[in-house]
């Protein structure tokens, strides 16, 4: 059977950044694979295309340039925050928010998303909201491990979610992979 859309697709993966010899930043191994509906927009979109036709068994190995995963840094995504947004009970949060701590944070309109703490001055609290791989060209190589079809309920889970690799989640099980991405969890974009 082939990937194809509203498959369940098990496999695993190195992933590494700067290609097939570069740093090894996230792993999906047999013991703990990543498993996901294939095209409910959990993986990189560029990812899914170039699985796309691979049955169980198959080897792959997959260069994505920054461009194709998550973009360059954005400029526009770090900023300064006002100090006093980090008050609790008129007290800076100084065990959470720490430079290099990724702390989770909610957009004017609900979004959520990490921020990564740069810098804590008098006034401000410097914030890096790209994502941890903006400006990283991503290398996989894995194996897949199974195809079959989804069942009418493991798609509707995945829908009612609202996981994704957009949405800062990659397939909701953040635990199921042996080596933890930037963001505490990924399997397969690295969130």
């Amino acid at each position: 059977m082939a990937i194809t859309k509203n498959k369940m697709v098990s496999l695993t993966y190195d992933l590494k950044i700067e290609g097939a010899n570069g740093e090894l930043i996230e792993q999906a191994t047999a013991e703990k694979p990543l498993t996901f509906v294939y095209g409910a927009g959990l993986m990189l979109p560029k990812f899914e295309a170039l699985i796309e036709g691979l049955e169980q068994g198959n080897d792959f190995n997959i260069n994505l340039p920054c461009e194709d995963a998550y973009g360059q840094v954005d400029e526009n995504a770090i900023v300064d925050l006002p100090k006093h947004l980090f008050m609790v009970e008129g007290k800076f949060d100084e065990e959470i928010i720490k430079v290099g701590n990724i702390v989770p944070m909610m957009s004017a309109g609900g979004q959520r998303m990490n921020g990564l703490v740069l810098e804590i001055t008098e006034e401000h609290v410097k914030m890096d909201f790209n994502h941890p791989l903006a400006g990283e060209d991503l290398f996989f190589s894995g194996k897949v491990l199974e195809v079959r079809d989804a069942t009418d309920e493991e798609i509707a889970a995945t829908l009612q979610s609202g996981c994704g690799c957009d949405s800062g989640g990659c397939g909701c099980e953040e635990t199921s992979c042996e080596t933890e991405g930037a963001n505490g969890g990924g399997c397969g974009c690295g969130c």
